[in-house]
């Protein structure tokens, strides 16, 4: 009989010392877990931004026309500009023909002297701190105690200057005149430094 035919080679004995760390060596099954927990991870924070973007915003603006009339409405955090001059116009409407015979698109929405464009939403004005020229576009002061009076606790409210809607028209026709003069389109990589008030 010959030997080594048919019979299996001896297995070799691992020399692997259990003591040594080896965490940092590639593993499938490691690998596999930990891009699950990422892919739960991410979809958390997506649900939550979600969430975030659904919560009520309650506006303070002014509609200009030479005057301020100045309005509240609520919207949601996830609404672009253009969605709240929509809810605008038609809440100014039945009080001004000028607006009611235009369309969203013919209002413009100023917040610190920034005109802001129609398709950035509230949620992203707010998350990266959007600041105009005299101080941030949205800031939201916690000194208002939510459990005292008639507060809605649901409604965060916007403590900052109350942003200008005007007509396209009429700042085509004033805007060489102040307060149209000071007013620039929106820049997100443009600083605006720290606002500071004089005493």
């Amino acid at each position: 009989v010959e030997k080594g035919k048919g019979e299996d080679p001896p297995k070799k004995k691992s020399k692997k010392n259990p003591e040594v760390e080896t965490s940092f060596l590639p593993d499938k099954d490691r690998e596999a877990a930990r891009k699950k927990e990422e892919r739960r991870l991410k979809q958390e924070w997506l649900d939550l931004q979600e969430k975030i973007k659904q919560e009520k915003l309650k506006i303070t603006y002014s509609y200009w026309d030479g005057s301020g009339h100045r309005k509240d409405i609520v919207v949601r955090k996830g609404n672009t500009i253009l969605e709240f001059l929509s809810a605008v116009r038609d809440d100014l409407s039945p009080q001004f023909r000028e607006v009611a015979a235009g369309t969203a698109e013919d209002l413009m929405y100023v917040k610190e002297d920034i005109m802001l464009p129609g398709d950035i939403t509230f949620y992203d004005l707010i998350t990266i701190k959007a600041r105009g020229k005299s101080g941030p576009l949205f800031s939201f002061d916690v000194h208002d105690d939510v459990r005292f009076g008639a507060v809605d606790a649901r409604v965060e409210k916007d403590e900052s200057h109350p942003g200008k809607i005007v007509d396209r028209k009429w700042y085509d026709r004033n805007k060489h005149i102040f307060p149209a003069s000071r007013w620039e389109q929106y820049d997100p990589a443009k600083e605006y430094g720290k606002y500071t008030i004089k005493s």
